[in-house]
């Protein structure tokens, strides 16, 4: 069998033919040569990149479902569905502040942006609530009630130029004040007194109508409308009639003492009602209430006043001869006129003093009267001490005074001694006797004016003495004080 061909020489019978020309080079002189391979047909997925675009947008919408303010949502009439709660924020502040309104009866009928008018309207709170109630994701949020917004108009904003525009639409109102009568010492009223304007609660209302309208225009008849004044009569009468009950009391206390009082015309010279941008308030006058704070320590400062009482013998109180006051020391007042003016502006008239008070000692007396019968006279005694004595005319006879230790009873400046028919028992009569204090049953102390034979025993058991003796007496002992008699 023949040897098979090689690779080389097979390749070379299917790529000749015929015999080669002359000159070329034969076939084993030829380079081998691979034909090219036949490219592979690509498989075409279509329906795969169909199905990948439909995904990306579902994945989107629903993204964006959670970004989004549900379709059909309306703020003031204002549409905002479908944006995000920071584009309708942006949509409903421009949707307000564009609208322009033409001033009707204003000269030459001026037209006026609702942003020149200070319209504003909340929307970053509002948006945000549509958002929080409506998200689009939600489908049962989907196209729901309007959204209720208040537009607001800046009286600062508005008046000023409204006023411009349109002067002759404003007449000012004119206040209730308050104010001091000089004639009745009170704080009295003066009267409110109406006055026009432009409405502005009607002007916001027109605004308000063309934002919910979709319309970018509006026209406003800027005619004169009444004004009630800001401060009212019944806003007046309630301040003077506080002002007037502060005054009742007001002063510097010590306690609960008003220890200086403040009089109705120097707290007019010290308080002044103002109309601050419609509200009455008081206003004080630190000048003017410094010059009596600086006074005031002539006024507070004070010695003790020590207490003397009368006793008797087991220490008793009969009477006090000196009431004790406790002494008092103004402390630091450097602050005080600020401190009462602050308090007079809020209504309060009673201004606490800071003081030291130092306090009073008490002193008992002692109090007797001695009766020395042997030798007629009368002895006043004070904490053992014999401060007067003087001559009487004690009981004579079988009338003698009785001795013993008594104390004063009843006391009474006058009083008819006797019986005015002597033919009955005392059998005498005395009319008028002045001065007279039982010690001892019917014995008594009293003035006498029938006679002056003192030093001598004259009476019926009594201790007579010169009136203006017995007027003494009768002053210098209260009921219950000692009396020894003896001889």
């Amino acid at each position: 069998m023949p040897d098979a061909p090689s690779e080389s020489s097979g390749a070379a019978a299917s790529t000749t033919a015929a015999s080669p020309a002359e000159g070329a080079p034969s076939a084993d002189e030829r380079p081998v040569q691979w034909a090219e391979r036949e490219p592979v047909t690509k498989k075409r997925h279509i329906g795969l990149w169909i199905g990948l675009g439909i995904g990306a947008a579902a994945l989107a919408a629903g993204a964006a479902s959670l970004i989004l303010i549900a379709p059909g949502t309306s703020i003031a009439g204002v549409p905002v569905g479908g944006l995000t709660p920071g584009a309708a924020a942006d949509a409903l502040s421009n949707r307000v502040s564009t609208v322009e309104v033409t001033l009707n009866g204003a000269p030459q009928s001026p037209v006026v942006t609702a942003s020149e008018l200070g319209a504003s309207i909340d929307a970053k709170a509002l948006a945000d609530q549509a958002f929080a109630e409506r998200p689009a994701w939600n489908l049962g949020a989907w196209f729901g009630a309007p959204i209720e917004g208040k537009i607001s108009v800046d009286p600062e904003k508005a008046e000023p130029l409204l006023r411009d525009l349109a002067s002759a639409a404003y007449d000012d109102p004119i206040d209730a004040g308050v104010e001091f009568d000089a004639t009745t010492s009170t704080f009295i009223t003066t009267p409110a007194e109406s006055g026009t304007g432009i409405d502005l609660d009607d002007l916001t209302a027109a605004i308000a109508s063309a934002v919910a309208g979709d319309s970018s225009a509006v026209s406003f008849d800027a005619v004169a409308s009444r004004v009630e004044a800001p401060v009212s009569d019944d806003d007046a009468t309630a301040m003077a009639k506080s002002i007037n009950e502060m005054l009742a009391g007001l002063g510097f206390y010590v306690g609960l003492e008003r220890t200086v009082p403040v009089d109705a015309a120097t707290a007019a010279t010290w308080i002044t009602v103002v109309d601050n941008d419609g509200e009455l308030e008081i206003e004080a006058d630190r000048k003017a209430i410094k010059a009596v704070v600086d006074a005031l320590p002539t006024a507070v400062n004070r010695a003790p006043v020590n207490a003397q009482v009368v006793v008797n013998s087991s220490g008793e109180v009969l009477r006090d001869v000196t009431a004790g006051v406790a002494g008092r020391t103004l402390g630091d007042i450097s602050k005080l006129t600020e401190k009462t003016a602050a308090q007079l502006e809020k209504g309060n008239g009673v201004i606490e003093l800071p003081v030291t008070e130092t306090p009073f000692t008490s002193t008992n007396l002692a109090r007797v009267i001695d009766v020395n019968l042997s030798e007629q006279l009368v002895s006043v005694i004070e904490n053992g001490t014999v401060i007067d004595s003087w001559y009487v005319s004690s009981g004579r006879g079988e009338f003698a005074t009785r001795t013993g230790s008594f104390e004063v009873g009843w006391k009474t400046p006058s009083q008819n001694m006797g019986d005015q028919d002597l033919t009955k028992s005392p059998f005498y009569y005395q009319p008028d006797v002045k001065w007279v204090m039982y010690f001892n049953g019917d014995e008594a102390f009293h003035g006498v004016y029938w006679h002056s034979n003192w030093g001598t025993p004259m009476s019926h058991g009594c201790v007579g003495m010169p009136e203006w003796r017995a007027q003494w007496l009768y002053d210098w002992a209260p009921e219950g004080v000692d009396v020894n008699v003896h001889y």
